[in-house]
């Protein structure tokens, strides 16, 4: 039999298998949402597919009872592992008055729910990395054991919010782990046109932090380089940048037709590396997952995202005047 490389790690094969189930779940409700919006029901996706491994194995590294996440908005296996919901995540893509998001006022991937931990985000890209840093010197100022955990796309290490947020972080020494998924596309421009550095993670350097570039397919990799900034993070050491490399199977959106900046070819090459199907069969390999429970899981993740499909469907809309709700005193 194989290694067990999770068991170094600490993780229980209970674990692993939460782990698989959460990627599975993320995968499975994003396939529906692309579905849905072909066929005229939902009106807009951003994609998590291809960045799973990175999302749950950063998040299985943190505790939600008292840490904050403030995920970009690709971040459906975050999301998932801090407690939300297929049923919240579909009432969100309907736009539906209760969805725990927005109250169905905004785009989906604008994650946010005060009882998960889980820091509202915004349109403009990188506004949540500050706001990470913010959380983190509040629960400092207040005594509190708590880390935060913010992810972003490799176009977003560019912006001048995530070199703020990390200056201010490493000269503080705040609890934070900065996670850049990189995707290898911000939109349409290749990582080649973005960076004058190698790596993301060499950037690192100059905020006085660790830091580290991971297989971002390897759920196992990335939760390894996450705990160690999580223990960090807590022992006053300050924050840690990770790098997850992966990459984007789908376009950049519904709305995006990526077949003007990429080839097929190149998008099929990706897929063998799927973590979906590479981790079920590291799973395998080391007796955790048989054929049975697979298909328990599957069945499992499918008959809740049916269902959360049907709700969200028929659940209610908001009444056009909330739209002036929170907006002016009442």
């Amino acid at each position: 039999m194989a290694e067990k490389r999770h068991e170094a790690l600490g993780l229980s094969d209970e674990r692993v298998l939460e782990m698989f189930e959460t990627m599975l779940m993320a995968r499975k409700i994003d396939e529906r949402m692309w579905l849905l919006n072909r066929a005229g029901k939902i009106p807009f996706v951003i994609s998590c597919q291809g960045q799973e491994a990175a999302q749950v194995g950063s998040a299985f590294a943190m505790d939600p009872e008292k840490d904050f996440v403030a995920p970009y908005y690709r971040d459906m296996g975050v999301v998932l592992a801090f407690g939300m919901t297929a049923k919240d995540l579909m009432l969100s893509g309907f736009a539906k008055a209760e969805d725990p998001n927005s109250a169905g006022r905004q785009m989906p991937g604008h994650f946010g729910q005060k009882k998960n931990n889980i820091i509202t985000g915004s349109s403009p890209v990188t506004t949540q990395v500050p706001h990470a840093v913010g959380f983190a010197l509040a629960g400092r100022m207040e005594g509190k054991d708590l880390v935060t955990f913010c992810s972003f796309g490799e176009g977003s290490s560019n912006q001048g919010d995530f070199h703020e947020a990390a200056n201010f972080a490493g000269v503080h020494k705040l609890p934070v782990l900065f996670v850049c998924e990189n995707n290898k596309y911000a939109i349409s421009v290749p990582v080649s046109k973005q960076l004058a550095c190698e790596k993301v993670s060499d950037r690192a350097i100059g905020y006085g932090m660790p830091g580290v570039t991971v297989d971002g397919n390897d759920p196992l990799a990335v939760y390894e380089a996450a705990k160690e900034a999580v223990e960090r993070g807590r022992r006053g050491e300050g924050p840690t940048l990770i790098e997850t490399v992966s990459y984007r199977l789908t376009p950049h959106s519904s709305d995006d037709d990526d077949r003007a900046y990429r080839t097929r070819e190149e998008v099929e090459e990706a897929k063998k590396k799927d973590a979906v199907i590479t981790f079920a069969e590291y799973l395998k390999e080391v007796g955790v997952l048989t054929d049975e429970n697979e298909k328990e899981i599957h069945d499992r993740v499918q008959k809740e995202v049916d269902e959360a499909t049907e709700y969200a469907e028929n659940a209610d809309y908001a009444p056009a005047e909330d739209a002036m709700k929170h907006v002016y005193g009442e």
